[in-house]
């Protein structure tokens, strides 16, 4: 299995698609931080007018970990477009360049081969999130210095500086449940047709329709957004509140993980019984 995996992975980095999430990060992190270094300390002023009249304010607000709060928020909802780049592409992309049946002369079995796939994917997906946690957290740190951190949540929290950093990683941990969803929709996709554009335009298709669904104010769709796996993605912001609901982000991430196996469960059937003609 180890092999398999490596060999995917190897395969998933010959591309040049594997970059393209990269590269928009490593571009719009820094054009977030240069334009927050020159304008940002106006965005504290703003959300702590109302309690400046009322309280003296101390301490480094504008710092590090705002920032890289800032920056999760703005590209959380972009990087499912990123992911399924690569995860339209695993399956599909054999049957496009007719190695399937190369692949499957090999001493193993289907199972292994679309297991090594799916977790060489869900590698990409930790890599990619783990950059953009490098670019925009540690970058911003080490820029801005760290400090406490301001959210608004329906009133202001502000988090003492020893309270941020887990919240954070726990934070990207769920971050990594979300995406690993969208990446298995795609890896589906993927499994059912010979083409890679078809998986990564009918992921995206979904991912549009659903968020479309839930801002619609119409309360039969309402009440349908608790079946829709996108209404469990944006669980990581729960870790910047006060109190910490705890069994709802555990409730949030189970559906989540249901979503996850649930799709490499059908798409292991599949592929076990897809009829290979390339």
């Amino acid at each position: 299995m180890t092999t398999i995996i490596y060999v995917e992975l190897q395969k998933i980095f010959r591309k040049w698609r594997t970059y393209i999430g990269f590269i928009a990060i490593g571009v719009l992190a820094p054009i977030v931080q240069i334009a927050l270094y020159y304008e940002g300390s106006g965005y504290v002023n703003h959300v702590t007018r109302g309690l400046q009249d009322s309280f003296f304010m101390s301490g480094n607000l504008f710092n590090g970990y705002l920032i890289g709060y800032i920056i999760l928020q703005a590209l959380y909802i972009h990087i499912p477009f990123l992911i399924v780049l690569v995860g339209g592409d695993l399956l599909a992309g054999e049957a496009t360049s007719g190695t399937y049946r190369m692949l499957l002369t090999r001493p193993v079995s289907r199972f292994t081969l679309v297991t090594g796939k799916f977790i060489a994917g869900a590698f990409y997906v930790f890599l990619l999130l783990a950059f953009l946690f490098l670019v925009s957290v540690v970058g911003s740190l080490l820029i801005f210095g760290s400090g406490e951190l301001i959210t608004i949540k329906g009133k202001l929290i502000i988090f003492a500086s020893d309270d941020v950093l887990w919240r954070f990683l726990a934070a990207y941990s769920y971050a990594f449940l979300s995406m690993t969803t969208v990446f298995a929709v795609s890896f589906f996709f993927s499994s059912m047709v010979e083409n890679a554009i078809g998986p990564i335009m009918g992921t995206m298709a979904v991912l549009i329709l659903l968020l479309i669904l839930s801002v619609i104010p119409i309360d039969a769709l309402q009440g349908a957004k608790k079946f829709y796996f996108t209404s469990y993605m944006g669980g990581w912001d729960n870790f910047f509140t006060d109190p910490l609901e705890f069994w709802n982000i555990l409730r949030d991430a189970g559906v989540l993980l249901l979503h996850i196996f649930g799709l490499y469960g059908l798409t292991t059937y599949i592929f076990i019984k897809k009829d290979i003609l390339s």
